[in-house]
């Protein structure tokens, strides 16, 4: 399994979601970790197509449901619309239900 983590250095929210991703993966027992991508650079985020910090993709997916490439790679923050609110990073459930669905 190919699991990414994409951030940008001057995005606080990459400190948490990177901290839950570690969780996430150690409490399901996936010890191969991920790929921590620093999107800072403008060429990297083209490259990996980066829509914003923090990104987690499992197996090239974005672990956000119904995720949309916006096409525009520029290093900033990203926002999540969670059950009607705003976040700064992706919820725990996301990453699990991303996981699960690349273990079936």
């Amino acid at each position: 399994m190919n699991i990414e983590f994409l951030w940008f250095k001057d995005c606080p929210n990459h400190l948490q979601a990177r901290e839950l991703l570690r969780a996430v993966l150690q409490e399901r027992g996936i010890n191969d970790g991920f790929e921590d991508i620093d999107a800072t650079d403008a060429d990297v985020a083209a490259d990996h197509h980066f829509p914003g910090s923090p990104t987690v993709r499992v197996n090239g997916n974005d672990v956000e449901p119904g995720f949309k490439d916006p096409g525009d790679y520029t290093p900033r923050c990203r926002i999540y619309l969670v059950e009607g609110r705003f976040q700064g990073a992706p919820p725990r459930r996301w990453i699990e239900d991303a996981l699960e669905a690349e273990r079936a």
